[in-house]
């Protein structure tokens, strides 16, 4: 947080979140994105989920940090980047939305992040 501080670097990822709330309110005060991984789904990850819960929809990101780090119900395993989809469950039953919103608002996420440019075709909508 310091370096974000000093830098001034603009918008960043806090990738693969595990920190506090507290943490991940300063990180979004400074601009910052917070990134949840598959640790979302795990039993021992109530401190995580809570903080899901309280941040906005429209300062979250998605991801698998692929290969690891596999989301239940494929924990212990390989990740891929197709898992992402649980992540994008849980986030939707935690914050009590539907899966169709958190990947919406994920991917308009992600695109003014990074200026994504192309179209939405292919993305996944569920779980198969």
């Amino acid at each position: 947080m310091k370096i974000l501080k000093e830098e001034d670097s603009g918008p960043a990822v806090m990738h693969c979140f595990t920190d506090t709330l507290e943490t991940a309110e300063a990180a979004i005060d400074l601009g910052c994105l917070i990134s949840f991984s598959g640790i979302i789904t795990f039993k021992n990850a109530s401190d995580l989920r809570a903080v899901v819960q309280a941040l906005p929809l429209n300062r979250l990101l998605i991801e698998t940090d692929a290969p690891y780090l596999a989301p239940v119900p494929f924990r212990g395993q390989s990740n891929f980047p197709e898992y992402v989809i649980y992540v994008a469950q849980k986030v939707a039953e935690l914050k009590e939305v539907s899966l169709e919103t958190v990947i919406e608002a994920t991917s308009s996420n992600f695109k003014q992040l990074f200026g994504w440019p192309y179209s939405d075709s292919g993305v996944a909508t569920s779980i198969e």
